[in-house]
């Protein structure tokens, strides 16, 4: 596809252009026709139009008022909401307790903004399947005690399976970033813990991430759990977060909740 207008730097964008990938992505998809899917930032609708012959319950979420129009006019029937997707209330996107499937070409400056809003609501989630930027496909799926894992791997392994699919050359793109890309795919996981759990082990793995060359003493020490001993919690606090694994992450939360229970009995 011919792309006619001059992408607008300020909304990210790169115009994936290359068939056999965009087909590669379908199949990845595999999109039915009566799944619920979203897709962000459908640009010039290349991969909206593969998706929408597919399953005509698509709804597109577009910022680009002038791309939007352009796309209405290519697929009439399109369900298109011209907004950014942080803004999208997600919530009343989903029909009859129908979980989303969350797809698109995500702009690289605002993806783990979307990683998260997706984490926060993954109660209405079923997957995602993303191209997102090389280097944070890798940070997303790393592993315990490697430079790349942080917040989003513990999350992810948390909240999710997460695989990486295949990596993505710069040359399919307009314009052609600096950067190879990747397709990840996220199966959000069916969590039986409430969601003050889930809001908690957020803050504790956040926390003991904020500073990540100090042990989890120094971190939690300058966080929102200052007020919290954690010497009974049976997690070496001379480690750094980076050491953890998924479980040790999920037994200071308890640690934390069993600590608050405590103090709303006196």
């Amino acid at each position: 596809m011919k792309i006619q207008n001059k992408p607008k730097k300020r909304f990210g964008q790169n115009f994936l252009q290359d068939e056999n990938i965009l087909n590669k992505i379908v199949k990845e998809i595999n999109p039915q026709p009566d799944d619920l899917i979203i897709e962000i930032g459908p640009g010039y609708g290349v991969l909206t139009q593969k998706l929408f012959l597919a399953n005509q319950n698509l709804i597109a979420v577009e910022i680009d008022k002038e791309l939007a129009s352009k796309l209405k006019m290519t697929i009439s029937e399109l369900n298109l909401i011209n907004e950014d997707f942080l803004d999208t209330d997600i919530t009343k996107l989903s029909t009859k307790g129908k979980k989303l499937r969350i797809v698109g070409n995500i702009p690289y400056n605002i993806t783990s903004s979307i990683l998260f809003k997706l984490i926060e609501n993954n109660e209405l989630i079923d997957d995602a399947v993303f191209m997102v930027q090389y280097e944070v496909a890798k940070r997303m799926t790393s592993n315990r005690g490697t430079k790349d894992y942080g917040i989003l791997a513990v999350l992810l392994k948390y909240f999710t399976d997460t695989k990486l699919c295949f990596k993505i050359s710069p040359n399919v793109f307009f314009p052609k970033p600096k950067v190879y890309s990747a397709l990840v795919h996220i199966y959000f996981n069916e969590l039986k813990v409430s969601k003050e759990f889930q809001q908690t082990f957020i803050q504790i793995v956040k926390a003991a991430f904020g500073n990540r060359r100090k042990t989890l003493k120094n971190s939690f020490s300058h966080s929102i759990f200052a007020v919290n001993n954690f010497s009974e919690s049976g997690i070496d606090l001379s480690k750094r977060a980076e050491e953890l694994e998924v479980k040790d992450f999920i037994e200071l939360t308890r640690f934390v909740l069993n600590e608050s229970d405590k103090h709303k009995e006196r």
